[in-house]
């Protein structure tokens, strides 16, 4: 709680910016919240058909009674196998071998080629992200050009190539056998779509900049509603470092600078959409790592989520006729279709890269490089797009990026005392 006096002074110039472009308001359809509602509304027409599916087979005891064709269809989706692993370990990925001095410079070259991947992808992405959102298509001298407004037909693009190179993935290499209840990954699935969406949609709100600090600063909620919900205890340097990143961002966002368009504007609407991100991103995360007690590997959980996530998203966009639309849309403009093909392969390729570093070298070192790539993105994106900050809003960035590595150098040296334990005693384990 003590993180609010720092950040909540700044609200009141967000809202004051709150100021819609006509451009981005053609009409009420095209505002964001009347969008999510209308989005919700699809998702609810699969949601609720298949929870009463769900309550019918277990009330009538389909196990005991089932039998056809259909019996190990339904079996797998509603049941599974109801067999979870012993060890935590057996859920993920499989533990990584420390590296030996002989083999040094292939650890070295794993390492660059971990984050060169990594930063190739997302640095990428952040990029496309903000071209596709925040700038217009077929520009002419007497016509303005249009902009794509539909977030969820992005997230669609996304899911479905991520769904196709999981599916490749898992019947090409061997993976643990399969146990865990099909439609337990709907509700990662429908978190995980609606977290995206705000992402996508802030976008038209916010600079990107912004976003990425407010990513950054994801462990401060994470924190407050580990403190209220679970009531978890944390170490000094965790409540320091909370503090310093809520004293980067509100130096960052109270910074004014001159002539400032109106993509670096941050605007109430804005704030709530990533307030959406965040929230649904978390609970994507807490669900995944529940799911995990089943025997799994972390593309298994990359495919079941991502068949849920294409269902939810075709049949919303059908049902609202926008699926046409947004194929036309891609029919009219070539460098839309080749910036959207682009961004979902950097999406899918990222998320391959992230499982193969965190299994070949471990969390710490992912953080790292994945922080230093949101200072990449943030630097990247005022070259190309002309975002202003000033000198108040670049040391809100510095002090920002200074404490996630402290947060990260903090966590290590904590690992590496509670190995040093004697025997007996046994660390409690933070998350």
């Amino acid at each position: 709680s003590f993180c609010l006096p720092l950040v909540l002074p700044s609200l009141p110039m967000m809202a004051a910016a709150e100021e819609i472009s006509p451009a981005l308001q053609d009409s009420w359809g095209d505002f964001w919240l009347f969008r999510f509602f209308v989005n919700a509304a699809g998702y609810a027409s699969i949601v609720v058909p298949g929870f009463l599916l769900i309550q019918y087979f277990k009330r009538r005891n389909y196990l005991e009674t089932g039998r056809g064709i259909c019996f190990p269809v339904i079996k797998s989706c509603v049941f599974g196998s109801e067999v979870k692993s012993v060890h935590q370990e057996d859920g993920s990925l499989p533990p990584r071998a420390e590296p030996t001095e002989s083999s040094t410079a292939r650890q070295v070259f794993k390492l660059l080629f971990c984050a060169a991947g990594l930063q190739a992808s997302y640095l990428t992405w952040g990029v496309l992200q903000e071209r596709v959102m925040t700038r217009t298509y077929g520009a002419t001298e007497t016509d303005p050009g249009e902009k794509f407004k539909d977030s969820q037909f992005l997230v669609f693009m996304n899911r479905i190539l991520a769904f196709t190179v999981a599916g490749l993935y898992c019947a090409l290499t061997k993976q643990p056998r399969h146990g865990a209840p099909m439609y337990k990954y709907s509700f990662a699935s429908l978190s995980n779509i609606l977290s995206s969406w705000c992402q996508y949609e802030a976008l038209k709100y916010i600079s990107f900049p912004t976003q990425v600090l407010a990513k950054a600063s994801k462990v401060i909620p994470v924190m407050m509603m580990g403190k209220l919900v679970s009531r978890k205890s944390y170490e000094y340097w965790e409540y320091l470092t909370a503090a310093l990143i809520s004293v980067g961002v509100s130096m960052f966002l109270l910074s004014s600078a001159p002539n400032r368009h109106a993509s670096t504007v941050t605007t109430f609407s804005g704030i709530v959409l990533l307030a959406g991100y965040i929230i649904f991103d978390s609970f994507t995360s807490n669900w995944q790592d529940a799911l995990f007690t089943y025997k799994m590997s972390s593309v298994q959980m990359m495919f079941g989520v991502n068949v849920f996530s294409c269902l939810f998203t075709v049949g919303s966009l059908l049902e609202q006729g926008a699926f046409l639309e947004s194929l036309r849309f891609m029919a009219r403009h070539s460098e839309f279709t080749a910036h959207a093909m682009l961004l979902s392969v950097c999406s899918a390729c990222g998320q391959l890269f992230i499982f193969y570093t965190i299994n070949q070298f471990g969390a710490a070192v992912f953080t790292i490089i994945m922080t230093l790539r949101q200072a990449f993105a943030i630097l990247l994106s005022c070259l190309i797009y002309g975002h202003t900050v000033t000198v108040v809003g670049g040391l809100g960035v510095a002090v920002v990026f200074v404490a996630l590595f402290l947060r990260v150098y903090a966590r290590s040296r904590m690992k590496k005392r509670s190995k040093k334990l004697p025997p007996g005693e046994t660390p409690v384990q933070k998350v």
